[in-house]
């Protein structure tokens, strides 16, 4: 893009609503992306990708850019706060309208956000279940709302992502409960219980990562906590002693059914069943 080009970008203005491919789109339709052949890295990059409308904007020219904001962006949840993530400007002809999102649900009937978030060190054997779980999940379309992130052992990130707006974060950890290895459990935490005198007051590890104090970290931040669920799965190897990276067999084995158990639980909870 040269020079020109961003001053022509710089000097639109907003429009309310933009027909792409006979579908009519504004301001919170989900598009997918297809960058024209200029060809360069950040084409090949966001090529495919799903993506949020942002604004629609029209130049001093009359042309029409769709300003977007990229679904897996993870300047959406990690550090940015309120800030919406990183802002990219598209033709219109480079942008595909998804058929889910033909219309933009009114508010109060709108399908609950979603936060998956991925927890775990890779170097501990099976803490890194959450890990590998996300990643698995990356390879698959996630519903409109739904968002997955590996956040490994990054404790101060996921508590700013916990504060930022999604109604339903779902944390994706090893969790040792005393049950036989490869158990994939779903409890959803007591959050009154972080007031309690007895509760852990442990600040976060920069080498693991534990989902109460992360959680904790959030509340004294001064923030509103919505709902959290943890999907999380009895680890057999977990710990520095274990000295090798690697999920057990039945915690590896336990990887698709923690996904097909997300899945599910996704299900349930835009339903409103859950």
């Amino acid at each position: 893009m040269n020079e020109w080009e961003w001053r022509l970008l710089e000097d639109k203005a907003p429009t309310g609503t933009l027909t792409i491919a006979g579908v009519e789109v504004k301001p919170g339709h989900r598009v997918r992306l297809h960058p024209g052949k200029r060809g360069d890295m950040m084409d090949i990059a966001l090529a495919g990708k799903t993506a949020m409308i942002e604004s629609l904007e029209q130049d001093y020219d009359g042309q029409f850019h769709v300003c977007v904001v990229v679904d897996d962006d993870p300047g959406r949840d990690i550090g940015m706060m309120r800030q919406p993530g990183h802002r990219f400007f598209f033709d219109p002809e480079e942008v595909e309208p998804l058929p889910m999102d033909e219309a933009v649900q009114d508010t109060d009937t709108q399908t609950p956000t979603i936060l998956i978030a991925g927890i775990g060190n890779i170097f501990l054997g099976d803490d890194a279940f959450g890990v590998e779980v996300v990643q698995r999940l990356a390879n698959r379309q996630l519903p409109s709302g739904v968002k997955a992130f590996d956040y490994g052992i990054r404790g101060f990130d996921l508590a700013y992502a916990l504060l930022d707006g999604s109604d339903v974060t779902i944390l994706v950890d090893a969790s040792p409960r005393g049950g036989t290895p490869g158990t994939v459990y779903v409890i959803e935490p007591d959050l009154n219980s972080l007031n309690s005198p007895e509760a852990d007051q442990a600040a976060p590890d920069a080498h693991s990562m534990n989902p109460m104090n992360v959680i904790r970290l959030a509340k004294s931040m001064g923030g509103e906590l919505k709902r959290i669920l943890l999907v999380g799965c009895e680890p057999e190897t977990v710990g520095p002693e274990e000295g090798h990276m690697g999920l057990s067999a039945p915690v590896a084995a336990a990887v698709d059914e923690a996904v097909k158990v997300l899945e599910g639980l996704v299900e349930k909870i835009r339903m409103g069943e859950a």
